[in-house]
């Protein structure tokens, strides 16, 4: 049974650490000044804007240390991870999560944070937040209805959202746990204490910058590994600034990706609005979802 970490009331405290890459302060002021509108109090940590001189926001030790202590602070009800990037699992088997076990919170993020939310889900059966993070608040960000999924997911709403239709769908429909985030980060995991059981889960995967070579060696990856066997069903999100070789791979991404699923019985939706792109519907890891693939358009609501 997957543990659901209790939803956030006004004047709880949302605290942004960056257990990755760096991020510079200035690029998630608005971010904080949105969580407070929104009726939140911000803790931010010094992770976030960090004198760091190289990729990472902090040491291994620094980001360990920061996180560990938000995962165990009882005056911080949720923890948004400011920017993925690399580098979470650097520090993820040197977490303790006993007390988070016991009060479990939310935690927020995608990307490289697709590392926390598939150790969480596997070693601490906890539910978490696969959504957008700090700079998603920019630009007119914080009013558009991805960045609003969030708030809405926060304060314990359900959520339904549609997509369009694609030529390559395979209709159906299917319920069960939803799991899954970056695919590079899935593949990453494989083998390791944070792999995730997918049978009779539902599966979304989303990509940014990897060559259409990378996408097909970690799909086969999955497949070659089981996880793609007796999943419920398996959503496409996003696939951006995707690469090829100067001697072309052939495919486009799409076709990559359907002649590696094609051949599976469940539902299979492409181009839902899950991705390092505007278009992130916050999703909850752990949660149980129902997917319907139709003629007309695709249709996932939290249960």
């Amino acid at each position: 049974m997957i543990k659901t970490p209790p939803y956030l009331k006004k004047g709880d405290t949302i605290g942004i650490t960056c257990p990755a890459g760096y991020m510079a302060k200035e690029k998630a002021q608005t971010c904080i000044d949105t969580l407070q509108q929104w009726g939140y109090q911000v803790m931010v940590g010094k992770t976030l804007g960090s004198n760091s001189a190289n990729y990472f926001s902090g040491t291994d030790e620094e980001r360990l240390n920061e996180l560990q202590a938000m995962l165990d602070d009882d005056s911080i009800h949720a923890i948004l991870c400011g920017r993925g990037g690399y580098g979470t699992s650097r520090i993820i088997d040197r977490l303790d999560f006993k007390k988070f076990k016991r009060k479990p919170k939310w935690i927020i993020g995608f990307s490289d944070i697709t590392v926390l939310h598939n150790h969480i889900f596997t070693t601490c059966k906890t539910a978490s937040i696969h959504a957008p993070m700090a700079s998603a608040f920019n630009d007119g960000g914080a009013e558009n209805e991805y960045v609003l999924s969030l708030k809405q997911m926060l304060a314990g709403k359900k959520n339904k959202y549609t997509s369009a239709t694609h030529a390559y769908n395979q209709q159906g429909n299917a319920s069960g746990e939803l799991v899954g985030g970056n695919l590079s980060l899935l593949a990453h995991l494989t083998g390791t204490p944070s792999d995730v059981n997918t049978k009779n889960k539902l599966l979304f995967i989303e990509d940014i910058g990897e060559y259409l070579y990378g996408i097909d060696r970690m799909l086969y990856q999955l497949k070659r590994s089981g996880k793609l066997d007796n999943l419920a069903g398996l959503i496409i999100g996003g696939f951006t600034d995707m690469k090829d070789t100067d001697r072309p791979f052939g495919k486009n991404i799409d076709e990559v990706i359907y002649d590696i699923v094609k051949d599976y019985a469940y539902p299979i939706c492409f181009h839902f609005p899950v991705s390092h792109g505007t278009e992130n519907y916050a999703l909850k890891i752990g949660g149980t979802y129902q997917l319907t693939v139709g003629k007309t358009k695709v249709q996932l609501s939290e249960q």
